[in-house]
């Protein structure tokens, strides 16, 4: 598919290009600021999983370089609009027109200035191109050796030998925009996204400071719920977003954590992930060699309104070591799922935004653009230098000179 057609079926690929940014992807981080308002007093940010540097690139240009965007943008617009025509308006009128048009007209709009002493490092096993301001690490975020670099690079000072694995300057905000190379099992998908988000959780909440935020990739599954109730047991405010730039056929979401704030008592190392980790054989050994429990559950009848007990088996083994646990609910049907605690789901972005599902006719007179950064170190980079070498579409012909056609000799 080439970029013309690319262009006209998918709008933000086109106007990324357009506007200057290095991925599509740069719309969906500033939908979900126009909703969450992420880059509110933020001046320390983490950006996982980051390349090819597009969300980095938006912290760039908002953070560093004190630009608008989106709706903050547009409220400077109409604000100047208005001072314009009240300032034109004004001078036809009276005298106490004037004087309060006055008011507005000697105090332009504010625009945005770059912040003070801001600190973004970017993460990702894939190299970044050089973005103006931003500190870019080559880690995986699922080794424990990557938080001491990590919090070297937000605190020159810090000493790696301390053995300490929390930041002494805390960051305001952590996202990632990282996802696995899916391979159309769904169920695989989400769980290996998942296992993805959490490291990029880990790792967080090393660096992350109290009241911090955290933004993040999610698939949703018919389990996700749970996710989210893991979640919500570190932030208070725990959302579902899907931006307008998110395909509507895609099985993506982000999900936005608010206020951060730890339990007591908790301390964050990736020695000690979240999750199994590192202790699933000695949580397997100790499942075998349990026997399936039986307890007993007080419900209450919701007939007579009576309290009543009756056996419930919590853990069952199946002949593959496999623990599931059982619970037998004699509530009503309408209310089953009261226990189960719902994220908030909110659609991001202006209705009247292009559709990222949507075609779209081109004008006549309209050029395909190159990209803004192209590919460093494509994992199918290797793939076009074998064919190339081989002679292929991109090489000499593969036509020999013995061969038939070449002599001009019909077979």
């Amino acid at each position: 598919m080439g970029k013309s057609s690319k262009d006209k079926r998918d709008a933000y690929y086109r106007l990324a290009k357009e506007q200057g940014w290095r991925a599509r992807s740069a719309f969906k981080l500033l939908q979900l600021d126009e909703e969450f308002d992420l880059f509110s007093d933020v001046t320390r940010v983490v950006d996982l999983c980051a390349a090819p540097g597009s969300w980095s690139q938006v912290l760039s240009r908002v953070l560093i370089k004190g630009e608008k965007f989106g709706r903050t943008a547009w409220q400077d617009r109409e604000a100047k609009m208005r001072q314009q025509m009240l300032g034109v308006f004004g001078a036809d009128k009276g005298d106490k027109i004037n004087e309060k048009t006055a008011l507005v007209t000697e105090k332009p709009v504010e625009q945005l200035k770059p912040r003070q002493d801001v600190k973004i490092v970017s993460i990702d096993l894939q190299p970044i191109s050089p973005l103006p301001g931003i500190i870019t690490l080559r880690a995986d975020i699922t080794h424990p050796a990557t938080v001491p670099l990590l919090l070297k690079a937000l605190d020159p000072d810090y000493n790696p030998q301390s053995g300490s694995q929390q930041a002494a300057q805390p960051v305001d905000l952590v996202i990632s925009d990282g996802a696995p190379d899916v391979t159309g099992l769904h169920d695989l998908d989400i769980y290996v996204q998942s296992q993805l988000l959490f490291a990029a959780l880990n790792l967080a909440l090393c660096v992350l400071k109290p009241g911090g935020k955290f933004v993040a990739k999610i698939f949703r599954g018919k389990n996700v719920d749970i996710l989210y109730a893991q979640l919500k047991i570190f932030f208070e405010q725990v959302h579902v977003a899907k931006p307008r730039s998110s395909r509507a056929s895609s099985v993506e979401a982000f999900i936005v954590c608010l206020n951060f704030q730890p339990p007591k008592g908790f301390s964050a190392s990736l020695e000690e992930p979240l999750g199994v980790g590192f202790r699933l054989p000695q949580m397997t050994k100790d499942n075998q060699e349990q026997s399936p429990l039986s307890t007993s559950t007080i419900m209450q009848n919701h007939e007579t309104g009576a309290w009543d007990s009756s056996p419930v088996e919590v853990a069952v083994t199946d002949q593959d070591g496999i623990t599931e646990l059982k619970a037998e609910d004699h509530r009503p049907l309408d209310r089953q799922n009261d226990v189960r605690w719902i994220a908030p789901f909110i659609a991001c972005g202006d209705l009247s935004a292009f559709d990222s599902d949507a075609s779209y006719r081109l004008p006549p007179d309209h050029v395909s653009l190159d990209p803004v950064q192209p590919p460093t170190a494509p994992p199918y980079k290797r793939a076009l230098e074998m064919r190339k070498a081989a002679g292929g579409a991109y090489g000499k012909t593969s036509i020999g000179k013995s061969s038939p056609a070449a002599v001009g000799v019909q077979p």
